[in-house]
């Protein structure tokens, strides 16, 4: 199972997905104003490609952005490609 944390402050944050207690990925982004924040890296430790790291990570930016009425700005390869393909949570797009 992923478990995914945020840690945010005034200029950024991160979400940190382990599974069974190891790092599995890392998510970072900047603040853009008060309302919106960019997605700005994704990684994925080699060792978890392909198990869904990332996207489990997104999937906790977006509802992030959905609880607290922002805008996401996906700066990031990873990020922008998942917002191309994934129409419903395009309602969180900048």
């Amino acid at each position: 199972m992923i478990e995914v944390k945020q840690s945010n402050s005034e200029k950024k944050g991160e979400f940190i997905a382990t599974i069974d207690g190891a790092k599995a990925g890392l998510m970072t982004y900047s603040w853009a104003g008060e309302n919106q924040f960019i997605i700005n890296h994704t990684e994925v430790e080699p060792q978890f490609n392909g198990k869904g790291v990332g996207k489990e990570m997104l999937y906790k930016a977006v509802e992030f952005a959905r609880e607290n009425n922002l805008k996401i700005v996906p700066l990031c390869p990873f990020a922008k490609a998942m917002f191309q393909k994934t129409e419903e949570i395009r309602d969180v797009l900048a």
